[in-house]
């Protein structure tokens, strides 16, 4: 739905126009808008152009008996040109007021735009502060996959998960991978339930029946891994062995299991920390939710969901994610195979190494089968989904780890853990795709030929044929 509520006056042209009048301040103009999408291959109009966010200060309240949400969002930003408009993502919610570095700013919504005409022109490099106040019922996104995203009520409370767009159904913001900011989030809610969001917990304070929980995120993350879960949980809190803070919340249904994870995640990240590198957070943890809370585990930055007890293949899974998808995160959602390629792949370590079937083994099994799945494995190569629908598929996910094991018999395996661990610490805390990590591994590998490795597995079409001895 498409709604303009004005508080100054609107801007009610386009994006041109706005450039051109009110927006400048008239015939002075020097800036233009910034871009309505990020321009990414498979959703173009996730992600905004002309800025880049360096931080999201979000005050929210949350009434779950009438699943009504009320925030503020004060997001820190860097105009990368001279800026006379620009867009930022938001899905549904009511707008009631929006300004930038304290000035009052016209504003108007179409669809998950929300464009925004500051007072003055921002320069490029100029710093700037643009605060939105909104209020709402939060909605659930359905993903071209049709998995559903945003904003999904629980039965004591709700549980926000963002990948690919759903974080624009609770906040506004530039809502694509490539641009990371750091989090302040402050959550309200009743008495008696508990706010559980990613970083570390910086306070938590009742008053008048209700309890504020604010946590602050220092390293980058993007936002589609930001997360917020209102419910009744049973908190566990305990370190590592290296002091790493381990905060677990867990649905009291299922309280005793939560003690299962809290004591699996030291030995799981013990053991990934000396595989992919030192961890590249200031805490861990995890979220664990009732079945049918949500319909998948999802890498939530600093402590994954997950709907049920997860077991420990899955928990590897996702505790990986943390250095690939998290830390190294894709430019865009076609490199979506460096995240869940990655994770994959980390879980066919972990059971080479703890008893389970070798690396070889797995990739034997996945090539030699013949059943349905076989189809869905060879139906496009993990580089190059078809579609949207079609980044967290099958080839995505295992023909991604083949990608990798392909790399390993290529330059042998202590070459390959130095692959690992170089790739997540290059690119910590940063963006990467898909052309970055090939040059990557042929720079590490002087001399290694992985031009059938690229064509017929990360590019590829249809099933490779079988390696000749």
């Amino acid at each position: 739905m498409s709604r303009s509520v004005p508080v100054v006056p609107t801007c009610t042209s386009l994006l041109l126009a706005l450039a051109l009048t009110a927006c400048g301040g008239g015939g002075g103009v020097h800036g233009s808008p910034g871009g309505s999408g990020a321009g990414d291959p498979y959703f173009p109009r996730a992600g905004n152009g002309g800025y880049d966010v360096t931080h999201y200060d979000l005050d929210l309240a949350y009434e779950p008996d009438t699943d009504h949400l009320t925030g503020t969002a004060t997001i820190s930003a860097r105009a990368t040109r001279d800026l006379s408009a620009f867009d930022l993502d938001l899905k549904g919610l009511d707008v009631g007021g929006v300004t930038v570095d304290g000035k009052g700013a016209r504003w108007n919504r179409a669809g998950q735009e929300l464009t925004v005409c500051p007072h003055d022109v921002l320069d490029e490099g100029e710093t700037f502060r643009v605060t939105v106040r909104y209020s709402g019922t939060p909605g659930t996104i359905t993903d071209p996959d049709g998995s559903e995203e945003g904003w999904l009520r629980t039965a004591d409370g709700a549980l926000a998960l963002g990948e690919p767009t759903g974080s624009m159904a609770w906040f506004p913001g530039n809502h694509h991978p490539s641009d990371k900011a750091s989090y302040e989030v402050k959550v309200t809610v009743p008495k008696g339930l508990r706010a559980v969001s990613n970083g570390e917990l910086v306070s938590e304070r009742s008053t008048g029946g209700r309890t504020a929980f604010t946590w602050r995120t220092a390293e980058p993350m993007a936002s589609h891994v930001a997360t917020v879960a209102v419910g009744d949980y049973d908190i566990r809190r305990s370190t590592t062995a290296d002091g790493l803070p381990v905060y677990v919340a867990v649905d009291p249904a299922l309280a005793g299991a939560g003690r299962t994870v809290q004591a699996r995640i030291p030995e799981v990240m013990e053991w990934a920390a000396d595989t992919f590198g030192p961890y590249p957070f200031s805490s861990t943890g995890a979220i664990v939710e009732r079945d049918g809370d949500a319909g998948y585990a999802l890498e939530t930055q600093n402590r994954p969901v997950f709907p049920g007890v997860p077991d420990t293949e899955l928990l590897v899974h996702e505790l990986a994610h943390q250095w690939y998808g998290n830390s190294v995160t894709p430019k865009t959602w076609r490199d979506m195979w460096l995240n869940e390629g990655f994770a994959t792949y980390a879980e066919w370590l972990w059971q080479e190494e703890h008893g389970g079937d070798s690396a070889q083994e797995t990739f034997d099994a996945l090539y030699d089968h013949g059943d349905r799945t076989d189809e869905d494995l060879w139906s496009f190569p993990p580089a190059k989904p078809p579609s949207a629908a079609h980044i967290s598929g099958t080839p995505v996910y295992q023909r991604g780890a083949m990608v990798l094991h392909k790399i390993r018999q290529t330059v042998g395996d202590t070459a390959f853990r130095a692959l690992l661990r170089g790739w997540a610490a290059a690119h910590r805390h940063g963006n990467a795709d898909t052309a970055d990590f090939t040059a990557y591994v042929e720079k590490q590998a002087p001399g290694k030929d992985f031009d059938a490795v690229w064509a017929d597995w990360l590019y590829g079409d249809g099933k490779p044929a079988p390696a000749q001895d």
